[in-house]
């Protein structure tokens, strides 16, 4: 069956708020700050300034890692929030140590698996070339592709690699099953060289798509929780996915898209060699960068609190034992700064909760001092007045009978993630004033 998925029925699964470049030229569109021109773009949808321009439908937050290719193929598989009558792919070697060769990167739609629908794989080009090499630390615009897209439909992504790449750019945790094929696959629709499965995202950030009448783009920027971590992987419901249904039932082809900027285990204040480069690290590249952004929704700092109790090693260093309420609301003024230095309103979700998580996260993770810090950090969200608006996630995912755990309905079983009925909660609860 095609993969264009409308509705998602309800599962569940489980990590915490864990597990959650210079653009180059060479002829593309390049990379950089949205305007605060086209990122407020209220110019509505069906205005003549409006007309044919992009917007983000699908996107993940790059990540260093240390899993590297040499003549293989990565096939990437990803959900559009949003259509277009054309696209562009970004492709990323943020944290590459070496430049990246890519002999070739095609796009298809998905029919099962691996498996595309004959007749739809197209190659992409880089300044009309099929091949390119991408400088370490870079990030790069594909040619745009006369290729219809349709909204909420899974595409490939799939990247040929034939020199050795060393540790490859990553989304680590992408709640979806990816494959990995020996040599040059990337044109083929068949799945049969596609032996190996990842949950990861390679050297894919991004996919536009242009449109006359898209409302802009929604970025849901944050930590596991907005990863979908714990989500039923494949099912595509992560909040940020339920979101971009529900606009999508709503207002049709005048719906915004909704990229997914979260990454598991992400700190507002730290960066870690698992979980990514810090929230005010990263937040230019993976929010205000993105075509037409004209909000952000955050939900980020329960890192922030839970890892600062674990020892100071591994994928949790730096941890810092003395972090403080104040310090977390300090890195969100920064993140709000920019964010309106840029045009864009900032939305921000309270902290969900997460008593009894403990036994399985340790650190603060549902002690009494990480609940007082959680609920300090959500009181400021409440009353502070510096966001343009508050969604209320912690409230609507609370255990009517005490506040803080998870509702048994929306726990994943880990106290601290919800299940896909939780993370659909979550997005039914966000104000369609803050996205329209």
């Amino acid at each position: 069956m095609l993969k264009s998925l409308s509705s998602i029925s309800t599962g569940a699964r489980r990590f915490t708020a864990v597990f959650g470049g210079i653009a180059l030229g060479l002829g593309v569109v390049a990379l950089g700050p949205a305007s605060a021109s086209s990122s407020s773009s209220s110019a509505s949808a069906s205005s003549p300034a409006a007309a044919a321009r992009w917007v983000a439908s699908w996107a993940a937050s790059p990540m260093s890692g240390t899993t590297g290719f040499s003549n293989q193929t990565v096939r990437n598989i990803v959900y559009t929030s949003v259509g277009g009558s054309s696209l562009r792919v970004r492709l990323s070697n943020t944290f590459g140590s070496a430049p990246l060769v890519v002999g070739a990167a095609t796009v298809g739609v998905v029919l099962d698996g691996a498996q595309l629908v004959p007749g739809t794989s197209r190659h992409l080009s880089f300044g009309g070339k099929t091949s390119v090499t991408i400088p370490a630390g870079a990030q790069l615009l594909s040619d745009p592709l006369a290729m219809r897209v349709q909204p909420l439909e899974e595409l490939a992504v799939s990247v040929y690699l034939p020199d050795a790449t060393g540790p490859a750019t990553n989304h680590s945790d992408a709640q979806q099953n990816n494959y990995i094929a020996s040599g040059n696959h990337a044109g083929a629709a068949a799945a049969t060289a596609y032996t190996t499965t990842t949950g990861s995202w390679y050297y894919v950030d991004g996919l536009d798509v242009r449109s006359s009448t898209a409302d802009g783009t929604i970025v849901a920027f944050g930590d596991s929780i907005t990863d979908g971590h714990q989500s039923l992987v494949g099912s595509n419901a992560r909040w940020p996915n339920y979101l971009a249904r529900r606009l999508g039932a709503l207002f049709g082809n005048r719906a915004p898209g909704v990229v997914d900027e979260g990454i598991s285990g992400n700190r507002v204040l730290s960066d870690s060699s698992c979980f990514g480069v810090s929230a005010e690290a990263r937040f230019e590249r993976d929010a205000l960068s993105q075509p037409g952004v004209k909000a952000v929704i955050l939900l980020e700092g329960i890192n922030d609190i839970g890892f600062a109790g674990d020892a100071d090693s591994g994928c949790f260093a730096p941890t810092n034992p003395t972090v403080t309420p104040a310090q977390i609301e300090a890195g969100y003024l920064v993140l709000i700064k920019m964010a309106h230095a840029h045009g864009v309103k900032i939305y921000a979700g309270t902290l969900t909760p997460f008593a009894g998580s403990n036994p399985t996260y340790g650190g603060y993770d549902g002690t009494a001092k990480g609940e007082a810090m959680r609920e300090q950090v959500n009181n400021w969200i409440r009353t502070s007045g510096a966001f343009n608006g508050v969604i209320d996630f912690d409230r609507a995912t609370a255990d009517p009978y005490d506040a803080q755990y998870l509702n048994p309905v929306y726990n994943s079983g880990d106290s601290l993630h919800p299940d896909d009925v939780g993370y659909e909660a979550m997005a039914d609860t966000i104000p369609l004033r803050f996205v329209r």
